[in-house]
């Protein structure tokens, strides 16, 4: 399946540290390293034009260094849609997400959460309001079939890193750190395409943390996962930002089960997120409200 653009565009958009010279050292079981090379440098000319974000006078592109808050967004406005039918998706939203943590985003269909992590990650930017985050910043959709693009998982998580110049070494010791934070070594030399739903989805995390992020954007990865796949990602996750106290990650999701992987939660309803509190706090609201399958 191809990849979608988006996906492409984010995952070359979330890194700050774009360079013009572009290549990845890294080889793999099925293909040369100058295949490999000329491989991940095509890919990556084909979508330079969108490496670069162009800064918001709405929006900051980090956080203050003494702030204990990866995120910071205070009265975020958006809208979207053709000039004269604008609808307002994000309505005076705020939210603050503590550094090192897991922290979910609930909320029903439509309220505004993948759009949310959309202005976080870059790919929309607000109307008016304020956004700060840490950075640089790793984007993983919810279909790893349009996210793992590469024929190997070694060629696939050094896919980012095709866009510096770095030694081979360099690369070599990034893709297997990277695999070993999703529990995914083992698997560097394999086809991707012979990979579980699960195990593809945390080659696409490990190919975010590549390119060492503090900021971790992952929007329904378990949408299309069996449980035992579903449960292995979030094991993962957890693992990568307990294990790396300066990185944050925020999971947008409708499955409430996955809250007992959380370190903090918030719920969104019409574009404002209305309640932020523990994974207990959460599912109590949750009762409250009605909610079905709350343990």
């Amino acid at each position: 399946m191809p990849a979608c653009s988006e996906c492409l565009h984010a995952r070359h958009l979330a890194s700050s540290r774009a360079s013009s010279s572009k290549r990845s050292l890294c080889s793999s079981s099925r293909s040369s390293k100058p295949q490999l090379a000329k491989q991940l440098q095509s890919r990556a000319d084909r979508l330079q034009q969108h490496a670069a974000a162009s800064s918001s006078s709405s929006s900051s592109s980090s956080a203050v260094a003494a702030s204990p808050f990866s995120i910071d967004i205070q009265g975020l406005q958006l809208s979207l849609g053709p000039d004269g039918n604008k609808r307002r998706i994000l309505k005076s939203c705020d939210l603050k997400v503590q550094r090192g943590s897991l922290h979910m985003l609930l909320g029903p269909n439509g309220c505004g959460k993948s759009t949310l992590l959309r202005v976080l990650g870059g790919l929309l930017y607000p109307d008016s309001g304020l956004v700060q985050t840490d950075e640089p910043s790793g984007f993983v959709f919810q279909n790893p079939d349009h996210q793992v693009v590469m024929p190997t998982v070694a060629a696939d998580v050094a896919f980012g890193l095709g866009r510096y110049v770095l030694p081979e070494q360099q690369v070599r010791d990034a893709v297997e750190v990277a695999l070993q934070l999703v529990n995914m070594q083992q698997f560097m030399h394999r086809a991707t395409h012979t990979l579980s739903g699960g195990q593809r989805q945390r080659v696409a995390i490990a190919g975010a943390l590549a390119e060492d992020p503090k900021l971790l954007l992952l929007d329904e990865l378990t949408t299309f996962l069996d449980v035992e796949d579903q449960f292995g990602v979030l094991e993962a996750v957890r693992a990568v930002t307990h294990a790396r106290r300066d990185v944050t990650a925020v999971w947008v999701t409708h499955r409430f089960e996955e809250l007992a992987y959380a370190d903090a939660a918030s719920y969104m309803e019409d574009g404002r997120v209305v309640f932020t509190g523990s994974p207990d706090q959460m599912k109590a609201r949750l009762r409250a409200m009605g909610a079905n399958g709350i343990s």
